[in-house]
């Protein structure tokens, strides 16, 4: 069963801001050193981009962090138009794919692949490793709310104690219901090697709020500093 480390070290993960949808929103996430950003090509989404708009922010995000662009069981066509025009570094499979579509899609663009898990179960942790041959990331998000046409960014959370079964594998993005109330706990319980956070800083669907974007950084560090400091030296009679 996964513990803590002993000595109450925690590397501070790696951030992605996922569904950004103004130069203001990248520079307010990479200002804090966010290392990835995210945007969403889906159109039921509040958060989805067309093609056009998610050229011109790759181009202001530049070489500052890498562009992950999130679809949702897109055809070939649609990944054709987005490699060539918009160049991610990472395509997101956030929908349905199985591992032979991942596969396929490697083949088609040639780009870097995470792929979306929906966990509720120990039992869905099982997919991991059916993906792991075709995908070079790995994100565990909470199943979609019943009545919800959105497979990611409904802001709810799973289980995290599911994530014991890995034993010491921290190597996935963790997705769901993260913000600045619960940073803190995920960095000191799950210690997930990447965060993917989207309505966490939002003040409405698919508006990010850059104060919500400062607190939540503000928190991540208060967390990070919290586990690397020593602990008081204890004194003798």
């Amino acid at each position: 069963m996964f513990s803590p480390r002993l000595d109450g070290r925690v590397n501070r993960p790696h951030v992605k801001i996922c569904g950004l949808k103004t130069e203001a929103d990248i520079d307010a996430v990479l200002s804090r050193g966010s290392s990835q950003v995210g945007l969403v090509h889906f159109p039921p989404s509040p958060r989805h981009l067309s093609i056009e708009d998610m050229m011109r922010l790759r181009t202001h995000v530049g070489g500052r962090a890498l562009v992950t662009v999130v679809t949702v069981d897109a055809s070939d066509e649609d990944l054709h138009r987005i490699t060539e025009r918009v160049r991610p570094d990472i395509l997101q499979l956030h929908g349905s794919e199985s591992p032979v579509r991942a596969a396929e899609v490697s083949a088609i663009t040639g780009v870097s692949l995470m792929k979306a898990l929906s966990v509720s179960s120990e039992a869905d942790l099982d997919a991991i490793a059916r993906f792991r041959p075709f995908v070079d990331r790995i994100l565990l998000d909470a199943k979609r709310p019943v009545g919800s046409a959105l497979p990611g960014g409904n802001g709810v959370a799973f289980d995290w104690r599911i994530l014991d079964a890995m034993g010491e594998d921290r190597d996935f993005t963790l997705s769901g219901g993260i913000n600045v109330g619960n940073v803190a706990a995920v960095v000191a319980r799950v210690q997930p090697r990447g965060l993917d956070v989207s309505s966490g800083v939002e003040r409405e669907p698919g508006v990010k709020d850059i104060g919500m974007i400062h607190r939540f950084f503000d928190a991540l560090d208060a967390a990070h500093d919290e586990t690397l400091s020593p602990e008081p030296e204890r004194r003798t009679a």
